[in-house]
């Protein structure tokens, strides 16, 4: 078997195997196919239908890095398995010690389980790289802004009045002097985890040069992590709401899953849940 239909048939193999559930993807009764439809590979990996149909029957051979990767998040590899789907598309697999956009399976099921949560997940350079419905809903749709500015760090402290990319509408922090510093703290630990990745150090650099906040923190050279807060998000349909915002930290990758939620029973997690149900309002970004 050559190289190109190895690809190919790993791709449906992996497909094959992972449960609809796991990407939190609803399963009918009609439902047939007991891992994942094309159709829904496509969506969860951002690309369409008809390359995923060309890379499983060989006819797509040179699939991008980016491509690569996000085939392995959607069918939640683990590391091994997605280092093996990089080199059957004649890749060469990330480096130990750079930055990772990888999701462990683990994570995954736990972010599927986690149903109308608002979450989203970061890597160590606040680099975004997966989100839910929920989020999408309370925040604004992420999908509208370039990979390369998916970036909450770069929210934070804009270069050249760029406008966020992240938030469609206000989010107000308790204490955002706490939050900026736990920002740029996290970013210091992660050069002393990852201290040769060109993303981390581009995006420092570039922080560094064009953000005088930002500037001025690094310069403190304080070390720390970012755990929790509470923000209100002024969403335009269903009006302010109150949420705590707590950071979880996945082991060795340094990946952060950020999640939203209101407190149970209160008119916040109403018109959480509201806003979850009803999507972004017309008109608004996607």
């Amino acid at each position: 078997m050559g190289t190109n239909a190895g690809l190919g048939a790993m791709i449906r193999t992996w497909r094959d195997r992972l449960p609809p559930s796991a990407a939190a993807l609803p399963v009918g009764r009609s439902r047939r196919a007991t891992g994942l439809r094309r159709e829904e590979l496509a969506e969860l990996a951002g690309v369409s239908v008809d390359y995923v149909v060309r890379l499983e029957q060989g006819r797509a051979t040179t699939p991008s890095a980016q491509v690569v990767a996000s085939l392995a998040r959607a069918l939640q590899l683990s590391a091994a398995e997605r280092d093996h789907l990089y080199r059957l598309a004649n890749l060469v697999p990330p480096a130990d010690g750079a930055v990772s956009d990888h999701i462990a399976p683990g994570v995954q099921r736990v972010l599927a389980r986690l149903g109308d949560v608002a979450v989203a997940v970061f890597a160590a350079d606040w680099q975004l790289i997966r989100w839910n419905r929920a989020w999408a809903a309370l925040l604004g749709d992420p999908s509208a802004a370039p990979r390369h500015l998916r970036n909450f760090a770069r929210d934070r402290f804009p270069v050249d009045d760029a406008p966020p990319r992240l938030a469609h509408w206000p989010v107000h922090e308790l204490d955002a002097a706490t939050t900026d510093t736990a920002v740029v703290s996290d970013l210091r630990r992660a050069t002393g985890r990852f201290p040769h990745d060109p993303r981390l150090a581009r995006l420092i650099d570039d922080l560094r040069a064009g953000s005088e906040r930002f500037a001025a923190l690094w310069a403190k050279g304080t070390v720390a992590a970012h755990r929790e807060d509470h923000k209100t998000v002024e969403h335009p349909s269903v009006g302010p709401i109150a949420l705590d915002c707590d950071v979880l930290t996945d082991g060795d990758s340094e990946c952060k899953i950020v999640i939203l939620s209101a407190a149970a029973g209160s008119e916040d997690e109403t018109k959480l849940h509201l806003a979850t149900l009803t999507g972004p309002p017309a008109g608004a970004p996607r």
